[in-house]
């Protein structure tokens, strides 16, 4: 059985700078998926339907709801923290 063991980054703090890159790479993240969906001839529809491959997901990121922003601003804070965490530096 699968047991997922992420690496704890509650104790990582993250300077404004990074703060605000996380909302370019939540917006990144989003478009990369939807990129890949359309790839795999995915196209726009009122509700997911994955025996049509529609998705009302396809839209620009600032049409998200705020629930699925913050699915990807978790994912590209996560990942900035988890940077910060194993000790690499990100500077601009």
């Amino acid at each position: 059985m699968y047991n997922p063991k992420p690496i704890d980054t509650s104790d990582v703090k993250l300077s404004d700078d990074l703060l605000e890159l996380t909302e370019k790479i939540a917006e990144n993240v989003h478009d990369v998926w939807a990129r890949g969906r359309m790839n795999e001839g995915w196209t726009y529809g009122p509700k997911k339907d994955i025996d049509k491959k529609e998705t009302n997901q396809l839209v620009p990121y600032s049409m998200l709801s705020e629930s699925e922003k913050d699915y990807d601003r978790n994912t590209a804070l996560e990942t900035l923290k988890l940077i910060v965490k194993l000790g690499y530096k990100i500077t601009k």
